[in-house]
């Protein structure tokens, strides 16, 4: 259960490979070569000079991070959030069964730190709102991670096509320089065009495709510590099992509520089965 990153995700594989394969198939139906599209200059500045406009505008900590977020948006992104759910019930079982303190030794094996300090925060006894604020607060410092993240590719895929112009630019200048060439004025030209195709092609096929995956595994992980955070205040409430299991299941997408199988229910604690003769007697 939780958040697993296994395997490759085909969607981005299969999204990127669809990109250039269309690229690369218009160009040949066109009856263009392939190395006419090859330019080490171009690349070269695109690359660089994309690096180095989003290492200005950015700290240099989400810089250096770039490789590993670039790993994690081709990354499988496997989240079972009806799993997650069903685990804070049976948590809330257990604790109504048995107490609070029969869960110190889940706590220990837990993966999630998010989870992990929430419960242990509900064990040692603190009060509801210092447990609300601290895990609050975690939450929003890994979404506020997650967005930066995702900004990098954002910021680089905004500079990218600049600078596929300026090679442009540059390019023409070189072209305009030596006129005196006729016969080169034709294939001058068109690799000077080169670098701006390699602008837009890098920023809408690899930095924005990339940024909007990432922006999607941040919200993919908001929503594991939300059902984590709803499900930590319920167990220290003291609320029913079936109560935490309706709380959590508002968290899952309509269609995937109406899906998810619904359990038998939760058996009560002590405190409910008097409740229950009572109500009997009455």
């Amino acid at each position: 259960m939780g958040v697993q990153r296994s395997r490759m995700e085909m969607g981005v594989l299969l999204g990127l490979g669809l990109a250039l394969a269309a690229i690369i198939s218009s160009n040949l139906i066109d009856g263009s070569n392939l190395l006419a599209l090859l330019n080490p200059a171009a690349g070269i500045l695109i690359i660089g000079g994309t690096l180095g406009a989003t290492a200005v505008s950015t700290r240099w900590s989400n810089l250096m991070a770039l490789p590993s977020s670039i790993v994690t948006a081709f990354r499988s992104q496997k989240i079972d959030l009806p799993g997650e759910i069903e685990r804070m019930v049976a948590f809330a079982q257990k604790t109504r069964r048995d107490g609070l303190f029969a869960l110190e030794d889940e706590v220990q094996k837990l993966d999630s730190t998010f989870l992990r300090r929430g419960l242990q925060m509900v064990i040692d006894g603190a009060d509801a709102e210092a447990v609300r604020s601290v895990l609050r607060i975690e939450g929003s410092l890994r979404a506020r991670a997650g967005r930066e993240r995702a900004q990098v590719f954002e910021t680089a895929g905004g500079y990218a096509p600049t600078m596929g112009i300026i090679g442009t630019v540059m390019g023409l200048v070189h072209v305009l320089a030596n006129l005196s060439n006729v016969a080169s004025l034709g294939p001058s030209i068109a690799t000077a065009f080169l670098a701006t195709f390699y602008g837009i092609c890098t920023a809408n096929v690899f930095w924005l495709p990339l940024a909007s995956r990432l922006h999607n595994v941040a919200a993919e992980e908001r929503a594991v510590l939300d059902v984590y955070l709803e499900g930590i205040l319920s167990i220290q409430a003291g609320d029913n099992p079936s109560t935490v299991r309706d709380k959590l299941l508002v968290f899952l997408q309509p269609e995937r509520a109406s899906k998810s199988p619904t359990p038998p229910p939760a058996p009560s604690g002590p405190e409910d089965s008097v409740r229950e003769k009572g109500s009997q007697v009455a």
